[in-house]
């Protein structure tokens, strides 16, 4: 069924599965079985023995996004900080060093200040958008460039093909998860290696986690299928079951995505009660030229700075359609305060978040709603302000 499809939609339904020739179901089964019977000592029926090292649902997952990303290889885990931890302790050893960008998400920071930094691990955080300041950090020892493009929360945008440039021996790593397969294809850029984090666009419905690494390297890719079975983070047959079915919407998704972003941007950039809005398909963003070569449109997420982190708290508490919560990427849009909420563990260090930023993952409601509801919310700033501004005079 996937033989010589090219179209992206085609092979996000059709790829990495085909109807088996025993009762011929359209969607890949739920193979909900910790073992599979053997034909003999040790022969293989079909490939899979035990679930922790391989299961029928979760390696038609596998399959799927590897097509989608052009890689020869996909490992699916229980988690996107699943997925990372592995990518670390394959790549990085005591004494080795890596490129982090001083924009990354929180959590990847805190694993690898506080999980490898004991372990000997040492890091440098740059601007990952200056390619001539990630070279001038990478070291004899460096192991590992780290990226994030889009970023998570400020989005900017790192050329990720001059990065590949100048990394030298290092691997370099992208967190693909805000762009999606269908915006961006880091390794086509000279990447090394892709991660997602499943539960976001690739699940798309806010109702499973998990996380997903790609890669061309076989060597590499032996090293992610042993820690599957020899630690076990993998994703249950159910879990792997729904992100294959969300996938099979993820080009239609995204279209919407970006529509609705692009219209809540210029919507947001248009008001003088924001100060900045950072969305890379804004000519206004400092990215925007190389979010336009290297990506197929811009994303659903826009993060907003206000005046003041009160009026950032104001207009997160008076969404109504929009929902305030952590996470992103679903079919609903979702508002948070990162330095409250998802980034609060990197108060105080090289990547903390300013406190008058918002975060918004734009879902694919009606436009005309989202931008109601956030009417509503600058409404509520604006009241603030202008009692604090009355307040002031008195």
């Amino acid at each position: 069924m996937t033989h010589g499809l090219n179209g992206f939609s085609s092979r996000s339904i059709h790829s990495g599965y085909e109807p088996d020739s025993l009762y011929g179901p359209i969607n890949t089964p739920i193979y909900a079985s910790t073992t599979f019977a053997q034909d003999g000592l040790n022969e293989l029926r079909g490939g899979f023995e035990y679930t922790r090292c391989g299961n029928p649902t979760i390696d038609a997952l596998e399959k799927t996004v590897a097509n989608l990303e052009g890689a020869d290889y996909g490992r699916a885990f229980s988690s996107g900080m699943a997925a990372t931890d592995v990518i670390l302790r394959i790549l990085l050893r005591p004494g080795d060093h890596l490129v982090l960008g001083h924009d990354a998400y929180g959590g990847t920071w805190r694993l690898i200040d506080q999980a490898f930094g004991p372990w000997g691990v040492e890091y440098t955080v740059v601007d990952t958008t200056d390619v001539d300041a990630v070279a001038g950090a990478v070291r004899e020892n460096t192991r590992l460039i780290w990226l994030e493009t889009p970023t998570n929360p400020a989005l900017s945008i790192t050329d990720i093909a001059a990065v590949a440039a100048i990394k030298g021996d290092a691997a370099l790593v992208v967190d693909n998860t805000f762009a999606s397969p269908y915006l961006q294809n880091p390794l086509a850029l000279g990447a090394d290696h892709v991660l997602h984090s499943t539960t976001k666009y690739l699940g798309g419905h806010s109702d499973v986690v998990g996380g997903v690494v790609v890669t061309n390297d076989a060597s590499f890719d032996e090293q992610l299928l042993w820690f599957q079975g020899g630690v076990g983070p993998i994703p249950s047959p159910f879990d792997a079951y729904l992100t294959a079915r969300g996938i099979k919407t993820l080009a239609v998704r995204m279209d919407r995505h970006c529509d609705n972003a692009e219209a809540v941007a210029e919507h947001l950039e248009a008001s003088d009660l924001v100060s900045t809005v950072l969305y890379p398909g804004l000519p206004s963003h400092p990215g925007h030229e190389v979010a336009k070569r290297q990506m197929k449109r811009f994303g659903g997420m826009i993060s907003v700075r206000f005046h003041s982190e009160e009026a950032a708290r104001v207009f997160c508490l008076n969404t109504k359609l929009i929902c305030l919560a952590e996470s992103l990427g679903g079919v609903e849009s979702l508002v948070e305060h990162p330095a409250t909420m998802t980034h609060s563990s990197a108060t105080g260090s090289q990547l903390e978040v300013p406190r008058d930023l918002v975060r918004i993952s734009i879902g694919i409601e009606d436009i005309e709603d989202l931008l109601a509801d956030i009417d509503v919310a600058l409404a509520a700033v604006s009241a603030v302000e202008a009692s604090a501004g009355v307040s002031a005079d008195a």
